[in-house]
């Protein structure tokens, strides 16, 4: 992954954008029209495409904690604690 978008033509997005925007597309929270940039950046970046693949094997893995092991407080916490990550 790289700081500046591979195919400036094809792809307004960096790659350090396109991380931040992985959570919410993986849960379905992205706007369309980001969705669609995020797409369109994953088809030529094979190091984004495999750290999305990474995300979406963390949240499944979640998926399967019951409902309720977590208060949701401390959830929102750890939420929010994961995208503060990426974004630092």
């Amino acid at each position: 992954m790289t700081d500046e978008p591979r195919n400036p033509q094809a792809d307004d997005l960096a790659c350090r954008e396109a991380v931040e925007l992985m959570a919410d597309f993986v849960e379905g929270a992205l706007p369309a029209p980001e969705a669609r940039r995020l797409e369109r950046h994953l088809e030529s970046c094979p190091g984004c495409s495999e750290y999305l693949e990474q995300v979406r094997a963390l949240a499944g893995s979640l998926g399967g904690l019951p409902k309720h092991s977590l208060p949701a407080e401390m959830r929102d916490g750890l939420i929010a604690a994961f995208r503060e990550f990426h974004r630092g």
